[in-house]
């Protein structure tokens, strides 16, 4: 059964920093690629960063370019989201994901498994 479980959010104020993980259970980590995803209340879940499953390339959505940094443990079945200089405007739950053979995709339909999220909430 794969479990993606994600952990690290709260509340913080403007210009703070958070440090998100997502832990896979039950799934081939190392050859998968790896998504960071977020929904804010009333909008649509939005693509924020992938990372290929060699940890070698990354992308960003540009709203979040040069602030946030997704990273990846294959030892330790783990994907990362560093958060810094955080806006109001990134308040939303985080959701990791993972896919097989997509490569850097910013498409939610591309991935086949999710965690079930973890609220950030950025203070003004």
């Amino acid at each position: 059964q794969v479990q993606l479980v994600e952990s690290g959010g709260g509340l913080v104020q403007a210009g703070g920093s958070l440090r998100l993980s997502c832990a896979a259970f039950g799934l081939t980590f190392s050859t998968a690629d790896m998504g960071w995803f977020r929904q804010a209340p009333g909008k649509d879940r939005e693509f924020v960063a992938t990372i290929r499953w060699s940890g070698t390339s990354t992308y960003y959505v540009d709203s979040v370019k040069g602030r946030f940094t997704i990273s990846r443990d294959n030892a330790k079945n783990t994907v990362y989201l560093q958060m810094n200089s955080l806006k109001p405007e990134d308040t939303a739950v985080y959701y990791c994901a993972a896919a097989y053979g997509v490569g850097l995709s910013v498409s939610l339909h591309d991935y086949h498994y999710w965690g079930q999220g973890t609220q950030v909430t950025v203070s003004s």
